[in-house]
């Protein structure tokens, strides 16, 4: 069964076990509209919680993705490189970006649980 975390800089992170997909949220992609273009790290690259791992580009502007949790990347969504609208049909499915061996379950906690980035979203659309 996955756990779904998310960070205050809009990324999500679906937990199975050791592993963790990565992603944008729901807000994030409608906050940016049409996406066209997305960087992502390589395989086996290392992410560090909270620094940048990519780049998102949509037709309003371009913005840095930051991984949720430190870890190796185990695989890219390659597919998104030719279809980056996935990303606004299907943020939290289609639209992943990187799946990454987790390197330290300490740093969950430092993730909001979806009712409470609910209400972090609420409290900064305001």
């Amino acid at each position: 069964m996955s756990i779904l975390k998310f960070s205050k800089t809009h990324e999500w992170a679906k937990i199975d076990k050791d592993t963790a997909l990565i992603g944008i949220s729901e807000y994030a992609q409608k906050s940016l509209g049409d996406i066209v273009f997305i960087e992502l790290p390589k395989v086996k690259d290392k992410l560090k919680q909270a620094a940048q791992f990519g780049t998102i580009e949509s037709t309003k502007a371009a913005s840095e993705l930051y991984s949720p949790l430190s870890g190796e990347v185990l695989e890219i969504n390659k597919d998104l490189i030719n279809n980056p609208q996935w990303v606004n049909e299907s943020p939290q499915d289609k639209g992943w970006m990187v799946k990454i061996k987790i390197g330290n379950n300490n740093e969950l906690s430092n993730l909001m649980d979806e009712a409470m980035y609910k209400d972090f979203v609420a409290k900064e659309a305001h």
